[in-house]
């Protein structure tokens, strides 16, 4: 039987965007759009927040005091990006831990020992690119993860007063 779209968290109730729960997005959880006076559909689940990786900032913090990154243009993200393939070996080498570290954002709900719990890469596994991170800055401000959006523009300031 289909219900009214509500948020499955214990004690939220639909329609009210100031309900506290923390994967609503500037009012975006489906719920909320949808209002009490919604009409009768499926049941909606939550989204998934993503959060800022800590170990991963400061990690990318230090190499860009050590200078070891790259001031390429914001397009070449495509280019610079690892493959999956070189992923998989890096992983290979070096154990998910180290892969973790050049991830800006965690999804607590996948498994820590799958790449899928990894967001927001900003470098090739050797140094920073500017380009990561501009495409990353990007990307979580288009999803409204705010913590990871400010994590990456201090990290853009500091190429920008290295650089």
């Amino acid at each position: 039987m289909a219900t009214r779209a509500q948020c499955r968290l214990p004690g939220k109730r639909p329609g009210n965007r100031a309900h506290g729960d923390p994967t609503c997005r500037a009012g975006l959880h489906p719920a909320c759009l949808l209002g009490p006076d919604a009409p009768v559909v499926a049941e909606v689940r939550c989204a998934v927040t993503v959060k800022l990786n800590e170990p991963a900032f400061a990690f990318a913090r230090g190499l860009i005091l050590e200078r070891r990154f790259i001031l390429d243009e914001r397009d070449d993200w495509s280019e610079h990006q690892p493959s999956a393939r070189q992923e998989n070996e890096f992983i290979e080498r070096h154990g998910i831990g180290e892969y973790a570290r050049w991830h800006l954002g965690i999804d607590p709900e996948q498994d820590p020992r799958r790449k899928g719990r990894y967001k927001f890469p900003y470098g090739d596994f050797a140094k920073v690119h500017r380009c990561g991170l501009l495409a990353a800055e990007s990307r979580a401000g288009q999803f409204k993860y705010y913590d990871i959006e400010l994590a990456v523009a201090h990290l853009h300031g500091m190429l920008a007063a290295l650089g």
